[in-house]
């Protein structure tokens, strides 16, 4: 049996905590950053937790994470 492949754009936007939690980063951080106020900017600074309900996809798509 091959090894399975992981989705790679998955693989750049999703990681695991110390805790086995499914973590992402926050979007609209990308740039242009000096057009968007600072209260906007400090809302997408940090990372986000995903929920339970995506744990079942989030495995399919990355079978090693």
């Amino acid at each position: 049996m091959p090894k399975m492949k992981s989705h790679r754009a998955a693989a750049k936007r999703i990681g695991v905590s110390g805790s086995g939690k499914y973590i992402r980063v926050k979007a609209w951080r990308g740039h242009h950053l000096e057009i968007k106020p600072s209260r906007r900017t400090r809302r997408y600074q940090g990372k986000a937790i995903l929920g339970p309900e995506h744990a079942r996809q989030i495995r399919r798509l990355l079978p090693y994470l």
